[in-house]
């Protein structure tokens, strides 16, 4: 059996999921909580990162799988230098969650599973309503895949309770599975990534 984590200051918490989830929601939640333990945390959106890091690309595939790797980049050199990234990032291919897990190391991935009709319900940019009447093309999840997760750490249902109860329940998972201690950030951080910790259930 391996062993669980041992908590550290460096590691990626990666929020994957369909547009409108609610992953940058449970991403602001969730750092606010890590901070007020005394983390360093850093939030990488994936939609303000597409703003700048990668204005140039598109959303075909390679270019999706491109935007992913330079936020597995950045989330790799946070958590190094002591720093909590949390990815809010739809990510749709595992091919590069798998990338993002091999390259990053201390990596916890996290399944924000909503189901698409409330995406729908709660897409304030009107993006599913484009997609469906043809207006843009490659949307992820009308005519563009998605692909969930077959074994992440934790999922999160984010029906039926407030985002910061879902951020509640994301930290509670995190010191279960030996990510986070129940109390404040740790003064050092142990060398090296651990193994993918055992889960239950």
């Amino acid at each position: 059996m391996a062993s669980e984590p041992t908590p550290s200051r460096g590691f990626c918490v990666w929020l994957t999921g369909l547009p409108s989830s609610g992953k940058t929601t449970l991403g602001g939640e969730l750092a606010d909580r890590l901070r007020a333990r005394g983390w360093r945390v850093e939030l990488l959106d994936g939609d303000e990162i597409r703003r700048g890091l990668s204005a140039d690309l598109g959303f075909d595939r390679v270019s999706r799988e491109t935007h992913a790797g330079r936020v597995t980049y950045v989330a790799k050199v946070l958590a190094r230098n002591d720093a909590v990234a949390i990815v809010a990032l739809i990510s749709p291919y595992r091919t590069s969650r798998a990338k993002a897990r091999r390259e990053i190391g201390r990596f916890v991935e996290v399944y924000v599973d909503t189901p698409i009709e409330v995406c729908e319900e709660r897409d304030v940019k009107g993006l599913y309503k484009k997609a469906r009447a043809g207006a843009i093309r490659e949307m992820t999840g009308v005519d563009d895949p998605y692909e969930p997760p077959e074994d992440p750490e934790i999922v999160v249902h984010t029906t039926g309770r407030s985002p910061g109860a879902e951020a509640d329940y994301l930290v509670g998972e995190l010191e279960r599975l030996g990510w986070l201690p129940k109390g404040p950030a740790p003064a050092r951080a142990p060398a090296g990534p651990p193994p993918r910790p055992n889960r239950t259930g």
